[in-house]
């Protein structure tokens, strides 16, 4: 994930939750569902700097997720 950030240049911080506490305390780790085991569902939360959620997109499969410029817009100006 490191590598994927970096190589993209991102303009906003990408959270890597190697023991997946955020992702459990954020309701999307699935243990086992139809196609993945212990993973977390696709997610995404844009959350400011004082701590308040501006956007969320959560993936019902591994294969949804919004695309950069769709984040990008979320995080607005």
């Amino acid at each position: 994930m490191r590598r994927y950030v970096e190589e993209r240049g991102l303009p906003f911080f990408v959270l890597i939750d190697e023991d997946r506490a955020v992702t459990k305390q954020y309701g999307v780790w699935q243990r086992i569902n139809y196609d993945a085991w212990n993973i977390a569902r696709p997610a995404v939360f844009v959350i400011e700097t004082s701590g308040v959620i501006r956007a969320v997109w959560i993936g019902e499969t591994q294969a949804e997720f919004p695309g950069i410029d769709e984040i990008v817009a979320a995080i607005g100006p």
